[in-house]
């Protein structure tokens, strides 16, 4: 199964800092069940017991940094060390999976039902979707545009720049923290960028220019879990796949 994801996002798409791929556990395992999820606590090791799955798939990596020990010091560590004693193996799909085509910028587009997808930054870069480009159905006002992303990716608000005063046509995209294609996104003449982190200052000296919306970061990858199980569905059609109950967005909003 693990070979199944990697085909689909190759490992060397992976961003130099990142660490995805087998993150804890043996590759020989007989898999009874997969537990999709964004990041893994806890409680998703819990889950994944409880609901009879053995494999964890997450789009964050559990083990992101180098673990000078292994205690109960913080929650990576304590689910470390519960997955090993449960026999449960946890895999990472992380930044190969957001650079991969139809990967996690091409299910945030489908959210939105965009069409004509282009990578936003052309040519793609060994083979790298960092993200994408499209066009709407119809072009809506920015008002609505706003309404729109709360509705389909179930957000409280959204972070945005004043309101754009002509139709929303274009739009570009990159989920996660994805500020740094600010400049693609005005490169490429889009009405609006979406984006799930983005800094105060960022903000600034784009008004009537673009239509920032900054919907989070655990917002706008919510939905990997759906490309997780696509893929589980297809290549391995007899393992039992589940999406994760537990809500690990660690911002509320109050």
């Amino acid at each position: 199964m693990i070979d199944a994801l990697e085909r689909f996002a190759p490992l060397p798409l992976q961003e130099s800092y990142d660490n995805a791929g087998l993150q804890v556990g043996l590759t020989e395992t007989e898999i009874s069940g997969a537990l999709l999820c964004l990041d893994v606590t806890e409680a998703v090791v819990d889950e994944a017991i409880r609901r009879g799955c053995n494999l964890i798939v997450a789009h964050h990596p559990l083990i992101f940094r180098k673990l000078a020990h292994i205690s109960d010091g913080s929650y990576v560590e304590r689910a470390v060390i519960k997955a090993i004693k449960n026999d449960v193996v946890i895999v990472a799909m992380h930044t190969n999976l957001d650079n991969a085509l139809d990967g996690v910028n091409f299910k945030m587009a489908a959210k939105m039902e965009l069409a004509d997808l282009q990578p936003l930054q052309a040519p793609v870069e060994d083979g790298k979707w960092s993200g994408v480009v499209g066009t709407l159905p119809a072009p809506m006002s920015a008002e609505d545009f706003v309404k729109m992303l709360k509705q389909r990716f179930g957000v409280a608000s959204v972070r945005a720049n004043e309101l754009l005063r002509r139709p929303v046509s274009c739009v570009a995209l990159c989920g996660g923290a994805g500020s740094f294609m600010l400049g693609d996104a005005l490169r490429a003449g889009a009405d609006a960028f979406v984006t799930g982190e983005m800094g105060y200052h960022e903000f600034f000296g784009h008004e009537q220019q673009l239509q920032i919306c900054v919907i989070g970061h655990y917002e706008s990858e919510q939905f990997t879990t759906e490309i997780f199980r696509d893929i589980i569905c297809r290549e391995c059609p007899g393992v039992k796949t589940c999406i994760a109950e537990t809500i690990t967005n660690p911002i509320v909003y109050l």
